[in-house]
């Protein structure tokens, strides 16, 4: 299924995209025309802590044929919102997780040039999500800065401590886009990422919540990035130095991830500090990031 939360008619809603892709079904109230007892909550964040509100979200998508036409809204009548809009959680973030990247970062930030031994992991606040097509802030009063990041994100689907590595696919309900805005003079200043990473709006997020059952693991999705139309990053997934299963291993250590729980997995090669000299983001820029099989997040810097 390609979840998604949207703004229709003036009210938050969410759903899952029709096969043609080019509508949403509004999934409360098609479940109020399918069944006769009704297990949907009002949020898809709800959706994902509630296992029978997801496997009744399921049956409705196997009867997708049988919900009728008045409950599927056209993309063209809708704004997505980021799938998760309100995450319960901090944002759970890999740094220096593709080879190439951990060289071009620490070499422009005047560091030793070497490739993390162990994952490199800091949160993103919660304040910072938006949806695809939306405005990030520039915050000219605190950054002149601002780069991006594309990067896949994971979803967690069930609670679990002390994930083993050959079970850490078990806890995936999907997959997203982020867009791991960053401040970088705010990230050189501070030994802690966080200011640099969590100002509001730096954490586009879409456009989809695509479930796990869509994308064959390994996880293995070509990833791009384009400024103004211009690639900037250009790789797969495959690449990551830490993968999916070590990730979750090493952030459930002792540590309980919860349903709705999101990770992003770290950005490959060519970001702004990259270059040189570097390509930082301008007001008016339009920022797009696509992940094979995950659709396109696109962003403007306001």
């Amino acid at each position: 299924m390609y979840l998604a939360s949207f703004l229709h008619d003036g009210q938050l809603k969410f759903g899952f995209r029709t096969k043609d892709e080019n509508s949403l079904v509004d999934a409360v109230e098609a479940e109020k025309q399918l069944f006769s007892n009704t297990l949907l909550p009002q949020t898809l964040r709800e959706v994902i802590e509630n296992p029978a509100a997801m496997a009744r979200l399921r049956e409705m998508s196997d009867k997708a044929s049988q919900i009728p036409a008045n409950y599927i809204v056209p993309l063209s009548e809708v704004t997505l919102e980021a799938p998760i809009p309100n995450p319960k959680r901090d944002i759970i973030c890999l740094g220096l997780n593709y080879h190439e990247h951990a060289l071009e970062y620490t070499a422009a930030m005047e560091k030793a040039k070497n490739v993390p031994q162990y994952p490199i992991v800091f949160s993103k606040a919660t304040t910072t999500v938006i949806g695809t097509d939306q405005k990030i802030r520039s915050h000219r009063h605190v950054t002149n800065q601002i780069d991006y990041e594309a990067e896949l994100a994971i979803v967690i689907g069930k609670e679990g401590t002390n994930i083993p590595e050959e079970e850490a696919y078990d806890y995936i309900l999907g997959y997203t886009i982020i867009n791991d805005v960053t401040a970088r003079d705010l990230q050189k200043r501070h030994n802690q990422w966080f200011l640099g990473k969590g100002l509001d709006t730096f954490g586009p997020m879409g456009p989809y919540l695509v479930t796990a059952d869509e994308i064959p693991t390994p996880v293995h999705l070509n990833i791009q990035c384009r400024v103004n139309g211009e690639i900037r990053q250009n790789s797969n997934t495959k690449f990551l130095i830490f993968d999916i299963p070590t990730i979750i291993k090493t952030v459930s250590a002792g540590i309980t991830l919860q349903p709705g729980d999101i990770i992003a997995t770290g950005t490959p090669k060519g970001v702004g500090i990259g270059f040189e000299p570097p390509r930082f983001l301008q007001e008016g820029d339009v920022v797009e990031v696509e992940i094979e099989k995950l659709g396109v997040l696109r962003n403007t810097i306001a």
